[in-house]
């Protein structure tokens, strides 16, 4: 960790109406902790989930007496009431946390996953946009880049939101902000890994090659904030997230530090297995963080700057149409084939797996099924009446 450039830290924050999205989460939560710090004049937390909230909230309200911090229980899909919040507060800063992170969960849940993290996005965006707001940080993910899942593919999206929206504002400065996994988040595999060593294992692990990228969420934070404040336009940063880590390894280095041994063919007496489970649908071996190959630099040494194609506005305002019909009749299978069309870097690894389309799917061919089962049943009634 380098230390950060208070510049660059003051300059969106201090003395401003600070709204955070999503601001109960790991990232949320730690930005705010960040953001009370550098005295804005309010700091305005938008959270759906009411504990979450709660628990920010009583976390900051002790920090720093002086500023008004404001809960709001408010679902970033709700256009109507985002813009009565910007209208009310005068915002001047917005940091967009709020998303569906979780590859697995998002997966399994196709339209939901859409909704928030695209949707979600472009309404906040675009309202901010609407009410004059100077500064606006779209908080993405690695996962955006060459993605094979859902999640990854909606954050991608959810750039492409962003951009276009650019194109057609002079007023809003926008910054989009990609990094891996941050070490103390809910998401984070380091949490499990303790919980299954501290009940003797098995530790699982997804696959033997598989890396990822870690942070911890202090450090995220500042760089999220830094890199916001150097925009000039709508460009996105990429933060250096150091050399990836290969999770066996970790998982090896972790069980060790624990006083205990891995037990294998090697070691058949040592206190705790590794099981491989396989990738879960969705799930890659490795992140990255460029779509391109030319990253440049910036005047500060964890964050680089990208240039990535996007979809003009008005292109993408008529796919975006299409895909609120189709999320509202919950064409699942349609909705991810549409994905695929739009976010051309996405290649899904797997079938669909979301829940609801799965049981309609069993509906439709047991109900196929069930003619010939009526015929059987009433040959053995034929045969028997004979």
């Amino acid at each position: 960790q380098v230390v950060p450039n208070y510049e660059l830290l003051l300059k969106n924050i201090s003395a401003k109406v600070v709204l955070v999205t999503g601001a109960g989460g790991s990232i949320g939560s730690e930005l705010c902790h960040q953001i009370i710090k550098l005295n804005p004049k309010k700091l305005l937390l938008l959270e759906l989930n009411e504990f979450v909230l709660y628990k920010i909230y009583e976390e900051l309200k002790y920090l720093n007496k002086k500023i008004e911090i404001i809960p709001l229980l408010v679902n970033v899909q709700n256009e109507t009431r985002v813009n009565e919040v910007f209208a009310t507060f005068k915002v001047d800063t917005v940091y967009h946390s709020a998303a569906y992170k979780h590859v697995s969960l998002v997966e399994e849940n196709i339209c939901e996953g859409v909704k928030n993290n695209v949707f979600g996005t472009f309404i906040i965006a675009q309202t901010a946009i609407q009410n004059g707001v100077s500064n606006f940080v779209l908080i993405s993910s690695d996962k955006a880049v060459r993605s094979t899942n859902i999640m990854g593919a909606t954050k991608r999206f959810a750039e492409l939101c962003v951009q276009a929206l650019y194109d057609g504002n002079k007023n809003t400065q926008f910054s989009i902000v990609r990094f891996g996994n941050v070490l103390e988040s809910s998401g984070s595999v380091i949490p499990k890994f303790k919980e299954q060593i501290k009940t003797g294992g098995p530790v699982t692990l997804t696959h033997p090659d598989v890396t990822r990228y870690f942070m911890t969420k202090t450090e995220a934070a500042q760089l999220v904030i830094q890199a916001g404040a150097m925009s000039k336009s709508c460009q996105v940063f990429i933060l250096d997230m150091g050399q990836s880590v290969k999770i066996k390894d970790l998982i090896y280095k972790m069980i060790r530090l624990s006083g205990l041994k891995v037990k294998d063919d090697q070691n058949p007496e040592g206190d705790i297995e590794i099981k491989v489970i396989g990738l879960r649908p969705g799930e890659k071996l490795y992140e990255e963080l460029l779509l391109g190959s030319n990253p440049q630099k910036t005047y500060h040494e964890k964050i680089q700057k990208a240039q990535e194609p996007h979809i003009p506005f008005n292109q993408l305002k008529i796919d975006l149409d299409s895909l609120t019909t189709l999320l509202k009749e919950n064409k699942i299978a349609e909705v991810k084939e549409m994905l695929e069309k739009l976010v051309t870097s996405y290649k899904s690894n797997s079938k669909i797996v979301d829940h609801i389309y799965n049981e309609k799917e069993n509906l439709k061919n047991y109900n196929k099924k069930l003619p010939t089962i009526k015929d059987k049943e009433n040959n053995v009634i034929s045969m028997k009446t004979k």
